[in-house]
């Protein structure tokens, strides 16, 4: 819709978010609206006379009513403004109008006591972004010379700022196309903002229960026990309305009744009081919450309403949460030690840290660290994760020197997008362990407010590989593997030694390590009854073979042998050892109290500690995962896909032609497919629609012959007999048979019959890809064929590709041989290929509007690749990514923001 003065621009919803500052504390962001003209007065009425007189360069004490007018009343269009919010105050105003074609003058008001918060940036990467929308390319601004903070907004902003000086006045001048630069600055000040809000949960100084309890067999008795006996450093308060002293502790009425500062509130109140209780901690001054109660979105449409309110009450006062429905968290660092969760069980000290959402399955979780003497660093129930959630703890633990390996447990994931993004991050500096339940039905929990993930389950597992992720199929794989990497060296390749004292099950574990990829390469076999030295000299005999990547010990006592000079041995060398040892020793479970290495650090067991599995599969399983995260970390290849030259101005034209005709979305016709792949390097195939025998005669004669003549229609293109294609039509004659034998299937009208040139020899592959709502583009590719199909023989990658990505698509599919050679054949031109792979996953990329696109058959030769077929549909998209290019919180409970 045009703006008019009589009518101006809707403001886009997507323009309105939740943030974080610099300091973890969450505030509002919007279009400013007419009826704002008492909170600018009282805004401006706040703000410094330094700050007025460097924002309009003369003294200007009040604002006019014409001023507030003409802040207030904008088109969204030629002249657009942001507002910052927090407790309802306005407190920062960031604008932009336009002053030339593709170019606008921006300028920023903060409140003086929120300086150094990150205001003004936050406005300027959504002031950026809304010009993008609008057009603009550009923007300037006037500065005074000593408004040194506003400057280097501008210019720590990963933009390359021209200046120039005239009349008193720095003229500053910036392209606001995002850059390599300007996303990592963005992305750089998004991990500080949301590792410093979870960090004070971890790190409380003084904890407030609310709806602490004296009755025994309560929530808030249980709370009080927990924080106190586990020994928590900081001070605990407790308050109940109705009680003097809870547990020994005096108890308060509210939590403003408490005289020292609150860092964190436990809430265990009915659901409809927590409203008031975010009102009292936010009048203390309450960092964030921990939402023990229940009663929310996992209770139905009147609890999802009650959990939105939440979560915007909280972050409009700039408390973050953590629940509602949660056990709640720990961080069993001795310097703190808080046990602030329903859980009696403390977890040792140790070295992963873990985030689950599910209540009732974090305490069998913490029973389980306990049992394996795993240890944690810091554990997290988030509940029905309304706000805090695992990208949040993601961003915590990778500057946590505590944490060295990283376990999720996933029942939902609200933005996978960015989960991927922070996760590749993270992966690199520490192991991520994740089980992700709901795999292949893509289920959501009730309680967890998020739309299903429209593409496919193999798409999800193709990220976790992407970033690194070690996805296992169960919580006791899980910890198999989290037991190893806490506590043995990463393996250097895929070669396995077996040493043990049984035939049976050296072979057993050859079996279970050549099923997952593995390679044995040395198998020493002690006799029955081995000696302490015995083992020693194996260990270290394998140990020391340059040929031996890791090592896998079985170990099966004579009877009345306790086996502890062994353990000693096995523990000597682990500790000892640069390549990783696992064993199944006694059959026993876990870290073994035979098998731990001491700590200096406190924790369960030390580096070195030899884990131990009940089974030799598990072991090997577990140390396979092991390998595959190591190989990943050990290839990093960043570099962009070679895909050549791509028009991305063009490509952009043709889609926003075919939308500026359809609102409403529309097919892509042969011409614009053609166009729009035209800018990114991709030929069609000529094929000439034909109706009659003799348009089909026509169309042979003009493309020279050696044609085919196929039907297109849905539920005909893709039989697996062929009978919708008829090749190397040679003339006339040849055709008039085709034609009568098509003809007699299937009627012309709706056949949607084309004749095209006959492809060189090759093989036939298909690249497919589309743009998920909540997940972003995602492309696949497979070789082409009926059996194919039916078995799903296909690969995943989230864009944007590298080319080790592109490389793996093409060699991950089982039927990837026919590509090099198979039999016999000539191998095809793998680089073409690829060069294709790219170019589709660039474009997916580069148009959020491509819902779906398929080049449904290439035939890949010795010496490039034909696109025979291509089709593609285009539709609006509300919020093209949005968060790509600003920092914003997910929206109260997954709640989407249409236009």
């Amino acid at each position: 819709m045009s703006a008019t003065p009589t009518q101006p621009r809707r403001a886009p919803r997507h323009w309105e978010a939740d943030v974080l500052l610099r300091d973890g504390r969450t505030a509002h962001i919007r279009p400013i609206r007419a009826e704002d003209a008492d909170l600018l007065v009282e805004f401006y009425a706040r703000v410094s006379d330094r700050s007025k007189y460097y924002r309009f360069f003369s003294p200007m004490p009040t604002l006019s009513e014409r001023d507030v007018t003409r802040f207030t009343q904008v088109d969204h269009d030629q002249r657009v403004a942001l507002v910052l919010l927090l407790r309802g105050r306005m407190i920062a105003v960031g604008r932009f109008d336009v002053v030339g074609p593709g170019e606008a003058e921006v300028a920023f008001l903060v409140e003086d006591r929120h300086h150094g918060r990150g205001i003004a940036q936050l406005l300027l990467e959504h002031l950026a972004q809304a010009a993008r929308e609008r057009g603009i390319e550009r923007f300037t601004a006037e500065v005074l010379p000593d408004n040194s903070r506003m400057i280097n907004t501008f210019r720590d902003a990963g933009y390359r700022v021209v200046s120039g000086y005239e009349d008193g006045v720095l003229s500053l001048e910036f392209s606001i196309d995002p850059t390599d630069t300007s996303i990592g600055v963005m992305r750089s000040r998004e991990h500080r903002a949301e590792a410093a809000s979870i960090e004070r949960f971890f790190n409380p100084r003084s904890v407030a229960i609310i709806g602490a309890s004296r009755r025994q067999d309560t929530i808030g008795q249980a709370l009080v026990r927990n924080l106190v006996t586990g020994d928590f450093t900081g001070r605990v308060y407790a308050v109940n309305p109705s009680a003097a002293a809870v547990s020994g502790l005096p108890a308060f009425k509210t939590v403003g009744d408490i005289p020292d500062e609150v860092d964190v509130a436990i809430v265990a109140v009915p659901a409809e009081s927590v409203t008031d209780v975010v009102l009292d901690c936010a009048a203390k001054g309450v960092h964030g919450m921990v939402v023990i109660s229940s009663g929310f979105a996992e209770t139905g449409e009147e609890g999802r309403q009650r959990q939105r309110h939440l979560v915007g009450l909280s972050r409009s006062y700039g408390l973050r949460l953590i629940g509602p429905n949660c056990l709640g968290v720990i961080n069993t660092d001795p310097a703190v030690s808080v046990n602030a969760s329903l859980s009696p069980v403390m977890p040792p000290r140790g070295r992963a840290g873990f985030f689950c959402q599910s209540g009732a399955l974090g305490s069998a979780i913490l029973e389980k660290v306990q049992n394996r003497g795993l240890g944690l660093t810091t554990f997290v129930s988030a509940g029905n994760r309304a706000d805090v959630s695992g990208n949040d703890l993601l961003q915590y633990w990778e500057e946590d020197d505590a944490t060295e390996v990283v376990l999720l447990y996933l029942e939902s994931i609200g933005n996978p997008r960015k989960f991927s993004r922070i996760a590749r991050r993270v992966s690199l500096r520490k192991p991520i362990i994740a089980v992700r339940s709901g795999r292949t039905t893509q289920g959501v929990p009730m309680g967890h407010a998020v739309r299903r993930i429209a593409a496919p389950p193999e798409a999800l597992d193709a990220m976790f590989r992407q970033a690194g992720i070690v996805q296992v199929d169960t919580l006791e794989e899980m910890f198999d593997v989290a037991q190893l990497l806490a506590h043995q060296p990463l393996p250097r390749g895929r070669r396995v030694a077996v040493v043990g004292n049984s035939d049976a099950l050296g072979l057993l574990a050859a079996d279970a390590a050549s099923a997952v990829g593995l390679h044995v390469t040395r198998s020493v076999t002690l006799n029955a009854e081995p000696s302490a030295e015995d083992f020693e000299d194996a260990l270290d005999d394998v140990i020391d073979d340059p040929e031996v990547d890791s090592v896998v010990a079985v170990y099966i006592p004579p009877l009345n042998v306790s086996g502890e000079d062994v353990a000693n041995v096995l523990a000597a060398v682990g500790e000892q050892s640069d390549k990783p040892l696992v064993s199944s020793f006694l059959g026993a479970e876990g870290v073994p109290v035979l098998l731990r290495v001491p700590d200096v650090a406190g924790a369960a067991a030390g580096r070195g500690s030899v884990p131990s599995y009940p089974a030799v599969e598990a072991a090997v399983r577990a140390l396979a995962h092991v390998v595959d995260y190591a190989v990943w970390l050990r290839n990093p290849d960043d570099s962009a896909a070679d895909i050549g030259e791509v028009d991305t101005v063009a490509a952009r034209r043709v889609v926003s032609q075919v939308l500026a005709a359809h609102p409403e979305g529309a097919d892509l016709g042969r011409d614009q497919m053609s166009a729009l792949l035209a800018g990114y390097g991709i030929e069609v195939w000529p094929s000439v629609p034909v109706e009659t025998l003799r348009q089909a005669q026509s169309a042979g004669r003009r493309l020279g012959w050696d044609v085919v003549l196929k039907a297109t229609a849905e539920g005909l293109r893709e039989r697996p007999d062929l009978a919708h294609v008829w090749r190397n039509i040679g003339s006339s004659a040849e055709m008039r048979s085709a034609w009568e034998q098509l003809t007699a299937v299937r009627s012309p009208d709706t056949a949607g019959f084309v004749v095209q040139k006959t492809a060189p020899a090759g093989v036939p592959v298909a690249i497919r890809s589309m743009e998920d709502p909540l997940f972003g583009p995602v492309v696949s590719f497979g070789i082409s064929g009926p059996v194919i199909d039916l078995l799903a023989d296909r690969s995943y990658r989230i864009p944007p590709l590298t080319a080790r990505d592109v490389a793996e698509m093409v060699r991950e599919v089982k039927s990837a041989p026919i590509l090099f050679g198979y039999r016999g054949a000539e191998p095809v031109d793998v680089a073409a290929l690829e060069r294709l792979v790219g170019r589709v996953a660039q474009l997916q990329n580069d148009l959020p509007q491509l819902s779906t696109f398929e080049v449904s058959l290439a035939i890949v030769g010795t010496d490039g690749v034909s696109v025979l077929t291509a089709r593609g549909r285009v539709e609006p998209v509300a919020d093209p990514r949005y968060d790509s290019f600003v920092r914003r919180m997910s929206t109260p409970a997954g709640d989407t923001l249409p236009e």
